[in-house]
């Protein structure tokens, strides 16, 4: 199988590795690690992830159109170039009222230093 990650030392318009498909969500690694993952995503207008939560701090950028991030019950409303962190053990959804597209970065390292 051939590595999905993009290719490394090119520069790249993270909104163009994804495309809109309708009635869908695309989801495309870019790097993916023991440590962490970075995603990108594009979400058809009706589309959305359903309340979930994650052990992990998750940092949401919108790199195209318009994105409703929900984060404890509270909307947030996140534009072109905005971005929010969703905190570890918050739960959550992503949903497309309009279409857009999402860079998710997730780093799971430093959490076992941490004593709850």
């Amino acid at each position: 199988m051939k590595n999905s990650e993009l290719e490394k030392s090119f520069t790249y318009d993270l909104a163009d590795t994804v495309d809109y498909i309708p009635g869908s969500i695309v989801i495309k690694a870019i790097l993916k690690k023991k440590t962490g993952t970075i995603t990108v995503s594009s979400f058809d207008a009706g589309e959305a992830l359903f309340s979930k939560t994650s052990p992990f701090d998750n940092l949401i950028q919108v790199i195209d159109g318009e994105a409703e991030i929900i984060i404890n019950e509270k909307l947030n409303t996140i534009e072109t170039g905005q971005a929010i962190i969703i905190p570890a053990h918050a739960r959550n959804a992503v949903k497309a009222n309009k279409r857009f597209k999402m860079l998710s970065t997730i780093i799971k390292s430093g959490y076992e230093d941490i004593s709850i």
